[in-house]
Formats: C-alpha cells, sequence, structure tokens
C-alpha cells in the first residue's frame, strides 16, 4: 500500500505552475464539467444510463490525475508530522507547486529541518555538558575521597586542588548560563561610551587565570580612544580571549592587546599570543562550543563561542587572523553598534 502511495505521489502535477489554489480549483471543476458533457455528447446515441456513467466516469478519472498534487502534500505533511512526533525529523514534503499549500510545504520543510537540527543540537548539549561536568566532580570526588579515607592530608596544597576542581565547576555553569541568555535572546546590550584604554587595562585585571608568568601588554591608538559598546558585554569577549591567551602562551612569554578605531567607524581589538596557534583548517571550529583544538590547554570549551555571540550582538566580527606565530584574533565592533533587534 505504502509503494502504490509513493507511486502515486510521484505522478506528475499538471496543476503546480498556477499559484492560486482558488485557480486551480476552478480549472478543475470546469475541465471535469467539460471533459463530462463531451463524454455525453460522444455517447448521444448510447441508452442514457450507459452516457452518463461513462461521463462521470471520465470526469472522476479526470479530477483524480489533475487533483492529486493538490492533495497529496497535505497527506505527505500528515505522515512527516506522526514520524516527528516518534522523532524522526528527516521525512520531507515534495513541493513543486506555487500555490498556497506549495508554499505551506516549504515552509512545512524548513520548520522539520529547524526541528532536526535543534533536537541534535539539544542531544549534543546534553553529552557535552553531562562530560565536561562529569570530568571536574570525579577529581574533586577522588580528592575528598582520598582525604576521608586519611590517603591525604587536608593540607593547603590538597585544599588548593580541590578549589581549582571547584572553580572549574563555576567557570563552567557560568558559561553554561552566559551562552543561554545569549542564545535565548535576553541579554539585552547597555550601550554607552567609555575610554577603551581604562576598559581594556580593567578587564585584563579579570583574567581567571594569574599571569604571573605571562606579561599581558595592552596598546591603544590613540590614547584617549573611546568606543561605543556595551562595556560589560564587551568585557566578556576581552576576558575570554586574553584568558585563553594565557592559556597557551609558554612561560615567560607575553600576550598582547591591541585596540584602535576602525575603518570606516568603529573599535578594532587584536589579542595576540606566542603559543602554538590555531590551525587553518581549525579556525572557524574554535568558535564552536566546546571545542578547544588540537593545541587545547584546558578550558571549558565555551569561552570563544560565548565571545562569538557578545560580538554578532554587537553586529560586528571576530576571526582567527594570519599571524607569523603565535596566534592572533581580530574583533571588530561597528560604530553605532546594531541594537534593534536585542533592546
Amino acid at each position: 500500500m505504502s509503494s502504490l502511495t509513493g507511486w502515486w505521489d510521484r505522478l506528475p502535477r499538471p496543476l503546480d505552475p498556477f499559484a492560486s489554489f482558488k485557480v486551480k480549483t476552478g480549472l478543475l471543476v470546469g475541465g471535469a464539467i467539460t471533459l463530462a458533457a463531451f463524454t455525453f455528447y460522444l455517447g448521444a446515441s448510447w441508452k442514457f444510463r450507459y452516457a452518463l456513467l461513462a461521463a462521470l466516469l471520465a470526469s472522476l478519472v479526470f479530477t483524480q490525475f489533475m487533483a492529486h498534487g493538490m492533495t497529496s502534500p497535505l497527506r505527505q505533511m500528515t505522515a512527516a508530522a506522526r514520524a516527528m512526533a516518534r522523532g524522526d525529523y528527516s521525512r520531507r514534503v515534495r513541493a513543486t507547486s506555487r500555490d498556497e499549500i506549495g508554499q505551506l510545504a516549504t515552509a512545512f520543510n524548513q520548520m522539520a529541518t529547524d526541528l532536526g537540527a535543534a533536537d541534535e543540537y539539544r542531544r549534543g548539549l546534553i553529552a557535552n555538558v553531562s562530560h565536561e561536568l562529569r570530568t571536574p566532580i570525579a577529581a574533586l570526588q577522588a580528592v575528598l575521597e582520598n582525604v576521608v579515607d586519611g590517603v591525604d592530608e587536608p593540607d593547603p596544597a590538597t585544599m588548593r586542588l580541590a578549589l581549582s576542581q571547584t572553580e572549574r565547576l563555576g567557570e563552567l555553569v557560568t558559561n553554561l548560563l552566559d551562552l543561554s541568555r545569549l542564545e535565548g535572546g535576553v541579554a539585552p546590550l547597555q550601550i554607552s561610551e567609555f575610554r577603551v584604554d581604562e576598559f581594556l587595562r580593567n578587564a585584563v585585571e579579570h583574567v581567571a587565570l594569574s599571569p604571573d608568568d605571562v606579561a599581558v601588554a595592552v596598546t591603544v591608538s590613540p590614547p584617549e580612544l573611546i568606543a561605543t559598546a556595551d562595556p560589560a558585554r564587551l568585557r566578556q569577549v576581552v576576558v575570554n580571549l586574553v584568558d585563553n591567551a594565557i592559556r597557551h602562551s609558554p612561560s615567560g612569554s607575553g600576550v598582547s592587546v591591541f585596540a584602535h578605531a576602525a575603518e570606516p567607524s568603529g573599535l578594532r581589538l587584536e589579542v595576540c599570543d606566542e603559543g602554538p596557534g590555531i590551525p587553518a583548517d581549525e579556525r572557524e571550529r574554535v568558535f564552536q562550543r566546546f571545542t578547544r583544538g588540537a593545541m587545547s590547554a584546558g578550558g571549558t570549551g565555551l569561552g570563544l563561542a560565548i565571545a562569538r555571540w557578545v560580538v554578532e550582538l554587537h553586529g560586528g566580527t571576530i576571526e582567527v587572523m594570519e599571524a607569523r606565530s603565535g596566534c592572533r584574533i581580530g574583533v571588530t565592533i561597528p560604530h553605532p553598534p546594531t541594537t534593534e533587534e536585542f533592546t
């Protein structure tokens, strides 16, 4: 039965070129009446009941063939919707007509694609979050079990190890909440003007990692440069980029933060480190959630994803630039930033 239905749905649809369902219905009714009248005319010499039956059969066959393209998308959408209720988002509707039902079928296919992507993202997010949370929890549990069992003494070194795992848990939860707010569109921008030099130096002080053995240099040109953006959100970008640069920098090296006016207007930020750099084939992927890259040095895998979302909220761009050595990430914030969709 299903094979017969599939064969029937693959038949040509003569009425597809017409862009109105009303026009199709009118042509269908008019054609059926015309064919019935012509058939009745040809059978005028027959008995009345035979001529009438032939006219009815001819019009019925004509209607079935011409109208199947008008109703088959609805049948396909019903079957696809039932499949989606079971978790199967792979079904699609043949959308070849130009009328209202064809537009509905196109919208249905787009909805199925979006729901499939959302379901895949949900599954991946659950798996990634479970994995990310399990690692510090397991490490923290091992430390505490050793202390309780008397294997280790609760000395400062052991407590610092437990504290580091707790801080990693807190960082992961904070990043997940930030990313959830940004993706949900509930993080409106609070636009204001600020001095870039003071802003950057304050942001560097918020970096979680201690840069005692990695020097962070801030250069602003001109020194009195003024920017217009959301300082709190932009601070997230700078903190995440500098934190990431410090993680990947060898001991005794330096991280540079440059800021200057972007052309034709706006703010340009660049963060450079002396680490191993990011291979060309990973430069776009590092901005995805839970992606650390081949040269990873820890972290939650969310920092660059949050940075990209914040930059895009401002209507700007973020990219991994070419560099002779290390990694160089550039951020452009337009002036004035685009805020209509987020306020």
